[in-house]
């Protein structure tokens, strides 16, 4: 009895122990129904310096899968680096475990999402100081708002998976077939940190856009990508005008044209199985862009001018004194005689 006890202390402990981990790695779901493939898009320019890639990737809700679209965020603090989230196999079922934030980049299931995410840890750049700089060589960005580039393509040959399917899961059958590394597996436990209120926004829209379906899109979302963070269309009269004016906004953003794909295929293929093949076109940013304009005030009247009507003298007249009544013929009564009393003007 005594030996049955204590193990269940031992047990115990080790589920507290174990339960920030499994909380933290964001398995929220799981389901028989393998994802669908990554559909092939193209990058748009990073807006601003500081800002990091967030790969697009499939979700699942009651309707079933969705795309959120790839997208540009501002991380939390400078250092902090993105790990995609991603589906697994396991135990006859697809698990999806949310992306985090920390210092290093930790395992993604070898899921190739390109523009940097390759399969293992991060190329598409680095923090020096308090800024980032960024690897042009599998990232765009705008030269105009953005001044810190280089250009490494030995590290995208060494960390790319190739993944001729475009397979969205790591395990099981058709599955991408990479364990973790000794440096994934020690980033996967240090401290993180879980998605900005920008991303969970970001998520949000996507998941009540019906066209990011893929009941209705049949895999070929039809916004694969945007530059900044969606958001979810403001419930007024005036939110259709505000809409309307958003592809003038965007339209005139700067963008970089350059188009290196073709060094993508002489990459040494690292794994033999599964992996995405990296997209290294850079071109402008696709339509799609949902962030709804700040600081829009309606135009009409202020509500609280008709509140305080003026006093009508019709209303409140002036009380006359009884004890000293004004004659009817006194000229001071009518001080402004109309045009009406004078009809001998009119001959």
């Amino acid at each position: 009895m005594k030996a049955f006890r204590s193990m269940r202390l031992v047990l115990l402990a080790l589920l507290l122990v174990l339960a920030p981990l499994s909380s933290f790695a964001g398995v929220f779901i799981n389901i028989t129904i393998a994802p669908p493939a990554l559909p092939v898009y193209e990058q748009p320019a990073c807006p601003q310096d500081g800002y990091m890639w967030i790969p697009g990737h499939w979700r699942y809700a009651e309707f079933g899968y969705f795309w959120v679209p790839g997208v540009w965020v501002e991380a939390p603090e400078p250092g902090l680096l993105w790990t995609p989230g991603y589906w697994g196999w396991e135990r006859g079922v697809y698990i999806f475990h949310d992306g985090y934030w920390g210092r290093h980049v930790g395992y993604y299931g070898g899921v190739n999402y390109g523009f940097g995410y390759m399969g293992m840890g991060f190329a598409g750049g680095e923090w020096r100081g308090g800024h980032f700089a960024y690897n042009t060589a599998v990232v765009n960005v705008n030269r105009s708002y953005v001044h810190t580039t280089y250009v490494n393509e030995t590290i995208v040959h060494n960390t790319t998976i190739i993944n001729n399917n475009h397979v969205a899961y790591a395990g099981g059958p058709g599955g991408v077939q990479h364990q973790p590394t000794a440096e994934e597996n020690v980033a996967m436990h240090e401290q993180h940190t879980g998605p900005t209120a920008a991303q969970t926004q970001h998520f949000n829209s996507a998941q009540s856009d019906p066209n990011s379906r893929f009941s209705a899109n049949h895999g070929r979302p039809t916004t694969t990508a945007v530059a900044r963070p969606m958001t979810a269309a403001p419930a007024r009269a005036n939110a259709p005008a505000m809409q309307n004016n958003r592809p003038a906004l965007q339209s005139n953003r700067p963008v970089v044209q350059n188009n290196p794909s073709a060094m993508s295929n002489n990459r040494p293929a690292l794994q033999n199985n599964h992996s995405v093949q990296p997209t290294y076109t850079r071109p402008t940013a696709q339509a799609g862009y949902q962030s709804a304009p700040a600081g829009s005030h309606p135009t009409s009247q202020p509500a609280y001018q008709p509140m305080h009507p003026a006093p009508q003298p019709q209303i409140h007249p002036a009380p006359q004194p009884q004890s000293h009544p004004a004659p009817q013929n006194h000229p001071a009564s009518n001080p402004k005689p109309s045009a009406a009393s004078k009809p001998e003007h009119k001959n």
